[in-house]
């Protein structure tokens, strides 16, 4: 198994009754906690979301990268695009973060990317408990479906400016969305966001939406 990267106050974690394979991060007197929900093809080791989490770690949230599949399942394509799925899984990881000892008490926020964003947008609409905020980093809502006009939980919308086709998909689903809402286009960004800056710029674009909506919020 590849060491977690992330974070001195990273650690392994089974999460359920399945045993869903997460990293935990609490670093001290944390704001919240981020749950992320990757894309398809992606998984807790992703590199792009383990640097967005160290920024999140030093800018005071706890965090928890996961694996919505298990191994044997996302060998079946269909399953990194069932989204009612990928929903339940997240609600499975929120339930367990809110039981957990460190972090049961912190306001959770959702980040999603690709088709992990859609399954944010399921789990949120289909939760008892309020989620505090949402980003989708390059995200696929429009896989959400009737669900995105359920989503109750401010939401960002991150999308490069040269990923036409997922740029498109955003505007039409935050047409759809009736909660707080705004999408955010990166300059010159594809959909990995691996240009000089990008990421980074989609970390002050998070940091900002979740601190500003955490204000007052408890869990």
């Amino acid at each position: 198994m590849a060491p977690s990267p992330y974070s001195a106050r990273s650690r392994e974690v089974s999460i359920g009754p399945l045993g869903l394979g997460g990293i935990l991060g609490v670093p001290d007197e944390p704001k919240g906690i981020v749950l992320f929900a990757h894309g398809s093809g992606s998984g807790r080791y992703s590199p792009r979301n383990g640097f967005v989490a160290r920024a999140l770690h030093e800018a005071g949230f706890a965090t928890l990268l996961l694996d919505l599949l298990l191994e044997e399942e996302a060998i079946d394509r269909r399953n990194v695009f069932d989204i009612a799925l990928l929903g339940e899984r997240l609600l499975i990881a929120t339930a367990w973060a809110r039981q957990h000892a460190g972090t049961a008490q912190l306001p959770v926020c959702y980040f999603g990317a690709s088709t992990g964003a859609a399954g944010t947008f399921v789990a949120e609409a289909a939760g008892a408990w309020p989620i505090a905020a949402i980003v989708s980093r390059g995200g696929r809502p429009d896989l959400a479906g009737a669900d995105l006009a359920r989503v109750r939980a401010p939401t960002l919308l991150i999308v490069g400016g040269a990923d036409p086709a997922v740029l498109d998909l955003n505007r039409l689903a935050l047409l759809e969305l009736r909660c707080e809402k705004r999408l955010t286009v990166v300059p010159g960004a594809m959909h990995l966001f691996e240009e000089p800056g990008a990421l980074e710029t989609v970390v002050g674009l998070a940091i900002d939406w979740f601190a500003s909506h955490l204000a007052g919020v408890t869990a």
